[in-house]
């Protein structure tokens, strides 16, 4: 017994070794790719003074791309509240307003921040969610820089981000996107149709919903996360989702933060955000969610 439990313990160590420099990999080239230098382009945008351009860009900074979050950069552009992800690290929102980081880039480089996920220098971004709103048209694009020029100036220290250990290894295992430069193909841009009540356009829309829920919008706990952090529920028509709801139980859901059974959504559901999705957006996000294939709870 004494042996077959010694080449346990043996075999137990090397297992552990081999994980201990995998990991160890993992987190090198996580941080290679971090360096990178990306040689991509800046985008012709020329800003617009047209009160209905900036207005549509307010618009799409409040609600599809979700910039004025409080969890992204905050109502006023300034920078949002810190959210902490146990192990993984540390994200916060940047100030993007003129007394921040919105000085010092040129429309071009905003352009490409937003389409490629890449800072002034070429090195990609940590969270910015670029995949979910690179699709914007870029018209789009423009009124959302615009927009960001008209916003006041407000003298706020950027949060301290960071990421740790294991949400490193869980980028480069492509479980939770984290270098977002590495995940697009920036030679080639896929844009929207134009916005119609139609699963076409709610599936470009939809994308604000895989972080959380999964790529099968299925939900589940998301790889990695501490307990403390909600669980996605299951937003297709599948019995452990939303198979009964009707458009006026979705439309409660993302304006009022109620659920079917009359509960308040975890504060951690940005209901700020998607109570601004105007009535084209959430028509075409319920039709493309009444178009997804139902899908078990936890299948992400």
């Amino acid at each position: 017994m004494k042996r077959i439990l010694k080449w346990a313990a043996i075999v137990v160590g090397v297992v552990l070794v081999a994980a201990a420099g995998f990991a160890c990999l993992q987190v090198r080239a996580f941080n290679a790719s971090m360096a990178k230098v990306y040689d991509v382009p800046l985008p012709v945008i020329t800003r617009s003074t047209d009160p209905a351009v900036v207005a549509r860009g307010k618009h799409i900074a409040e609600s599809v791309a979700g910039c004025a979050s409080s969890d992204c950069h905050g109502a006023d552009l300034a920078g949002g509240k810190p959210m902490k992800f146990g192990p993984i690290g540390t994200v916060v929102g940047p100030n993007i307003t003129p007394a921040g980081h919105g000085a010092a880039y040129s429309d071009g480089e905003l352009a490409r921040l937003i389409l490629d996920g890449l800072k002034r220098d070429g090195r990609s971004l940590t969270f910015m969610p670029s995949t979910d709103i690179n699709w914007l048209p870029d018209d789009d694009i423009q009124a959302v820089i615009s927009y960001v020029r008209t916003v006041s100036p407000v003298k706020k220290p950027d949060g301290v981000g960071e990421i740790g250990f294991i949400g490193k290894v869980l980028d480069r295992r492509d479980i939770l996107p984290i270098d977002v430069a590495r995940r697009i193909d920036h030679g080639h841009r896929t844009t929207a149709p134009a916005p119609t009540t139609t699963a076409a356009y709610g599936a470009f829309v939809s994308r604000v919903c895989v972080g959380c829920h999964g790529e099968h919008l299925s939900g589940g706990p998301i790889p990695g996360a501490p307990s403390s952090l909600p669980i996605p529920a299951n937003i297709t028509k599948h019995p452990s989702g939303i198979k009964d709801w009707t458009f006026a139980d979705f439309d409660r859901l993302l304006t009022q933060g109620v659920k079917r059974d009359g509960k308040k959504l975890n504060p951690f559901m940005p209901v700020e955000t998607f109570g601004k999705f105007n009535d084209v957006e959430k028509q075409a996000l319920w039709a493309y969610l009444e178009s997804v294939p139902p899908a078990a709870f936890g299948g992400r």
